[in-house]
């Protein structure tokens, strides 16, 4: 499961010209579910986010989390962060997991993050074409792979 996590001032999703979502101070997360991945990537990503130290504390330094801030989550499905662009100039998305499988642990991923203390989750329409625009505070992206964390 791969996630790129932007800290953002404001971020907002629209469907089909509607407002779906927006949220204020928090993360912008695009998630991504390969093939191979289970609840346990979801878990390990839950916990990184929800823990990720990147908000200013009274000092300015990065040392407060999301939970800290009381913050909001606002998370959008994104399967072009499983493209393979090894070969020739168009993109593989062999990797990125069949649509029943991935909503699955999309939908699995924004319940577990709630348990991980994060009160306000909002979503993206799962499979549609969205206009996501977000305001990018710092600039802070990280990115993330569960792969990685996973020991």
């Amino acid at each position: 499961m791969k996630a790129v996590l932007q800290r953002v001032t404001h971020a907002n999703v629209v469907v089909e010209g509607e407002l779906i979502y927006e949220i204020k101070k928090g993360f912008l997360v695009l998630l991504g579910v390969d093939n191979t991945d289970t609840e346990k990537d979801a878990d390990v990503l839950s916990k990184k986010i929800s823990g990720m130290r990147v908000f200013e504390d009274e000092n300015g330094k990065m040392n407060l989390s999301l939970t800290d801030i009381g913050g909001e989550l606002l998370v959008i499905s994104q399967f072009t962060l499983l493209a393979d662009c090894r070969k020739g100039r168009r993109p593989s998305f062999i990797n990125a997991g069949a649509p029943d499988m991935a909503n699955k642990l999309y939908e699995y991923f924004c319940e577990r993050i709630k348990f991980d203390g994060i009160e306000t989750v909002k979503k993206g329409v799962f499979g549609a074409d969205m206009k996501v625009s977000l305001l990018n505070d710092g600039p802070v992206t990280i990115l993330l792979d569960s792969k990685e964390l996973i020991k």
